[in-house]
């Protein structure tokens, strides 16, 4: 299981082994640690990977793969079981092995069958992006990116006033939408677009936050 291409406005490009390889470890490492710096307030990390499986199973079955388009269904069984229980307000906590258990299965389902990375980039690019931000927010500031505070988008809200609900219902929203837009836009140059808007976005609103709660 690894990433032998990566999609472009201009077509598929192919990356030697020891560059496939490579990149597959930093994009399942990184799936792991987006969900599981995600999974902050209750039902954030399991309705959002939930979203994430409707989407890569409409995807994956639009592309003839059958017998691959069971697997995010699977997935998606666990989590439609457990996530009543975790919904605010929570009665059972995923702890820290269950996000890295969620974010390693995204990541692998992304990769499967090919033609999967920008889908899941758009369905979970809001958390991955603020994952992106919070490291170099930490390392402009002298700190271990490791080390966990305040600064993620969802923690920002609720210091806003904002309760756990409408942020988790919010980020539900914002991560449907763009999946929405991945299983309605073309491949290439469209869904390429449609990333960096969100990725301009998504910064923005971040810097914005940064500034307003100065830090």
């Amino acid at each position: 299981v690894r990433i032998d291409e990566l999609p472009t406005p201009f077509g598929a490009l192919s990356l030697p082994l020891w560059v496939a390889v490579a990149f597959t470890f930093f994009w399942l490492v990184g799936m792991m640690n987006t969900v599981n710096w995600l999974d902050g307030l209750d039902g954030l990390a399991a309705g959002v990977v939930g979203i994430a499986c409707i989407v890569l199973f409409v995807h994956t079955a639009r592309l003839g793969q059958e017998s691959l388009a069971v697997l995010p269904l699977a997935l998606l069984g666990a989590i439609v079981g457990f996530l009543p229980y975790n919904f605010n307000p929570a009665r059972i906590f995923m702890g820290a092995s269950g996000p890295l258990v969620l974010g390693f299965a995204l990541g692998v389902l992304a990769i499967i069958g090919g033609a999967k990375v920008a889908t899941a980039l758009l369905v979970v690019g809001v958390p991955i992006l603020d994952t992106a931000w919070q490291i170099f927010n930490r390392l402009r500031g002298g700190r271990k990116p490791y080390v966990g505070d305040r600064g993620h988008l969802h923690f920002r809200l609720v210091d806003l006033g904002y309760s756990q609900r409408k942020i988790v219902l919010f980020v539900y929203g914002l991560c449907a939408l763009f999946g929405g837009l991945a299983l309605i836009l073309p491949s290439g140059i469209q869904k390429a677009y449609a990333i960096g808007a969100m990725g301009l976005l998504t910064i923005g609103v971040m810097v914005w936050l940064t500034r307003k709660q100065g830090g």
